[in-house]
């Protein structure tokens, strides 16, 4: 029912800036929670970073001060600004648009990732 569609991967050398879009389509609520998650070879897949429509933004300790998210609302699409990015940076990227348990109408929706490949 919704579609989140990802861009903005690729190959880059440390030190190096990507920016990932996320367009999201469908049977999308005004209130929900988009987000940035990452998952590298033998890991757990990890949060990146999210926000919230009202605006309010939570960062994985490893990437504040480098990465940035927003959203443009009316367009349901949210970005991530990677900046600095160093080789631990390297994974696949994902998109999702939730609203959790515990909420009318509980969503939980990924994209399909795109790979982020920083080279030393």
């Amino acid at each position: 029912q919704v579609q989140l569609v990802e861009s903005g991967g690729g190959l880059v050398q440390a030190g190096g800036s990507l920016r990932l879009s996320c367009a999201a389509s469908g049977n999308i609520f005004s209130i929900n929670v988009m987000g940035w998650y990452r998952q590298a070879p033998g890991k757990q897949r990890e949060l990146v970073a999210s926000m919230h429509s009202g605006g309010s933004t939570n960062y994985a300790d490893s990437v504040k001060g480098r990465f940035t998210i927003s959203r443009d609302n009316a367009k349901n699409t949210v970005y991530l600004q990677m900046n600095v990015l160093k080789p631990e940076d390297t994974a696949i990227y994902y998109c999702r648009l939730y609203r959790p348990p515990g909420w009318e109408t509980p969503q939980n929706y990924w994209g399909q990732g795109t790979q982020v490949t920083v080279s030393s």
